[in-house]
């Protein structure tokens, strides 16, 4: 299972541009996070201590160090035409959940990787008959990716897993 969690940041993933949600389109960009030629982009130092600590929080090994990798994508609300992400070298390594099921058993979710990426913006598909806007507000946004190992085996496994790292993540203070 791949869960992306947006992060508590103030800020987005590589800018100083504001992650408050309901501005109006387009208010929270900059040349960074609408990729724009000669605009380099700075690590959220903010993000990096949550991925950490979600990654302790979860029995993970914390990379000592870790890369950004470059995918590209063609999305309409991509403005760069790639997301920044970790693949090969990630933050925070391999770990592992115990999760309780209400039979009294538990189950042990091993973690493959949490790694870091941006956000891509927002298509508007209801602002007008025959047209999409897009909200590049989102763009940037800092997220964790929290990939498990294949081994979940029901679908009450796989809730019960996802509402313990729910659990997690908003009791770090990481995510709402």
């Amino acid at each position: 299972v791949e869960v992306h969690a947006q992060l508590r940041t103030k800020t987005k993933m590589f800018c100083g541009c504001s992650t408050t949600f309901g501005g109006s389109p387009n208010s929270q960009t900059c040349p960074v996070c609408l990729g724009l030629p000669g605009t380099l982009p700075v690590i959220n130092r903010a993000a990096v201590e949550m991925a950490v600590r979600a990654g302790l929080a979860l029995n993970c090994t914390i990379g000592a160090n870790n890369q950004f990798d470059r995918k590209n994508y063609f999305y309409p609300d991509l403005p760069q035409g790639y997301q920044i992400s970790q693949y090969k070298s990630p933050v925070v390594g391999e770990g592992e959940v115990v999760v309780a099921m209400p039979d009294g058993d538990s189950v042990t979710v091993g973690i493959e990787r949490l790694h870091l990426e941006q956000d891509a913006g927002k298509s508007l598909h209801d602002q007008h008959a025959t047209k999409t806007y897009v909200d590049l507000n989102r763009a940037g946004v800092a997220l964790m990716e929290i990939v498990s190992e294949p081994e979940l085996r029901s679908p009450e496994e796989a809730g019960a897993y996802l509402r313990k790292l729910r659990s997690i993540l908003r009791y770090l203070g990481t995510c709402d």
